[in-house]
């Protein structure tokens, strides 16, 4: 991962590529994904589209840091598909990644050398059609200051610029903050140094 530690790299919404070795076909499809609830809804939905397909092997990696991952052969020869999908996407540095490559065999047998590189090229290939963004790891604050601190806490917001997720100005004023993980401790202790207000990470 990017030295970067507060931040991550994961596809945004969805592409798609071709590619053939030999008589086979391979349809290659990335998706962005935060849980195990889509990646399965969109395994069903290839597996409707493509019902009459050899095999729909994938990997995936989800969480910030890409700690939980998963490949799936689909019946291929141990390790010949999901595992150099998986390999592709560690290489990609991208997590909240979902690949599926859906294989129509041709009639010709491609040996385990030329279906991990079947694999592993129509990942890359659907990985370069991609289009690949830098996310952040945000903390969120609840801050409640009295009207006479909205000043200093205005000034803080705008040096420091947290993403304004929800404000109620009242007598007693409250603001959700969300703001990259590196930067957390740097606010809290500013709003904390501001008479008449607390600060709470939620």
């Amino acid at each position: 991962m990017d030295t970067e530690k507060d931040s991550y790299l994961t596809v945004e919404g969805e592409a798609e590529a071709v590619y053939r070795q030999l008589s086979s076909k391979f349809f290659a499809y990335a998706y962005h994904v935060e849980s195990e609830q889509q990646i399965k809804e969109h395994l069903d939905a290839l597996r409707k589209r493509y019902y009459d397909a050899t095999h729909h092997c994938y990997a995936y990696r989800l969480g910030h840091d890409g700690a939980t991952f998963r490949a799936n052969d689909d019946g291929e020869p141990s390790s010949t598909a999901g595992k150099p999908i998986l390999g592709q996407l560690l290489s990609a540095d991208v997590t909240d990644t979902l690949v599926v490559v859906v294989r129509y065999f041709g009639g010709t047998k491609l040996g385990v050398p030329g279906l991990i590189q079947a694999y592993r090229e129509s990942t890359a290939a659907v990985l370069e059609h991609s289009t690949i963004v830098r996310r952040t790891v945000d903390c969120t604050f609840e801050v409640a200051f009295s009207y006479t601190a909205m000043n200093d806490i205005m000034r803080i917001v705008k040096d420091m610029q947290p993403r304004i997720v929800e404000q109620r100005f009242d007598n007693l004023c409250s603001m959700r903050l969300a703001i990259r993980s590196s930067h957390a401790e740097r606010l809290a202790a500013r709003v904390s140094d501001v008479e008449g207000a607390t600060v709470e990470r939620i």
